[in-house]
């Protein structure tokens, strides 16, 4: 947790320790909110977190001021857990796919898929004729839809932008260059972006009410997934 997270603040101003009691209502109203927003996505009510922390809803206004401060904190926290899970893959695995795969595997058992910042969850559209260029590729969040395709994307429109840019920048950084890793070893099938891994990320984690059934569909849709994003000999 980030310096701002173990004293409490939610944007900044406070500056001395939460009493025992506060600390407790925050940690509860944090939790609440990664279940309620991985379960229902972030449109969900901020009446939602507060029933699912067991406090009244004004107590959770009173440390967020409103929902999109709350969204930001949770976004940017699992935004940085993602990337810190990124670098451990790619610090500590020599082979390109294991790392990426690493990555994927313990992004997913985490959970924290459901809860990416929208604005690296877009499916974006190349017109007819028009390209990419590597490098451009790895680091932005898009996929290849077909021409004159509407963008896709896929949580709530209201919820975009959300999550603090050089935090989300950070992750597509790390991300990207597990990807290019993989595609030059040629492991990785070419057309693979950043998008599509973390498009799996967030696909691969789906919200089951068990938790033993939601773990073995997890895994055995990231396998699937998986053996989709391996290059081919040809």
């Amino acid at each position: 947790m980030t310096a701002a997270g173990a004293n409490g603040r939610a944007d900044g101003v406070r500056t001395t320790p939460l009493r025992v009691d506060a600390q407790r209502n925050l940690e509860h109203v944090l939790r609440a909110a990664r279940e309620v927003f991985g379960e229902l996505g972030y449109g969900a009510p901020m009446e939602d977190v507060a029933r699912r922390a067991r406090v009244g809803v004004g107590t959770v206004y009173r440390r967020f001021p409103s929902k999109d401060v709350l969204v930001r904190r949770i976004a940017e926290e699992e935004t940085a857990r993602l990337t810190e899970q990124a670098r451990t893959a790619l610090g500590q695995e020599d082979e390109p796919w294991s790392a990426l795969s690493r990555f994927l595997r313990t992004s997913v058992a985490s959970g924290a898929g459901r809860l990416l910042p929208p604005h690296v969850l877009r499916v974006g559209s190349t017109g007819p004729g028009e390209s990419v260029a590597p490098a451009e590729e790895a680091r932005v969040p898009q996929q290849r839809v077909q021409p004159g395709g509407a963008e896709l994307r896929l949580v709530a429109e209201e919820a975009a932008m959300v999550a603090d840019d050089a935090g989300a920048g950070a992750l597509l950084d790390v991300v990207g260059q597990l990807v290019e890793r993989a595609r030059a070893a040629g492991e990785l099938r070419a057309d693979v972006s950043v998008g599509d891994v973390l498009l799996v990320i967030a696909t691969a984690a789906p919200s089951l009410p068990d938790a033993a059934q939601q773990a073995a569909a997890s895994a055995r849709l990231l396998d699937i997934l998986l053996e989709g994003l391996r290059s081919r000999p040809v």
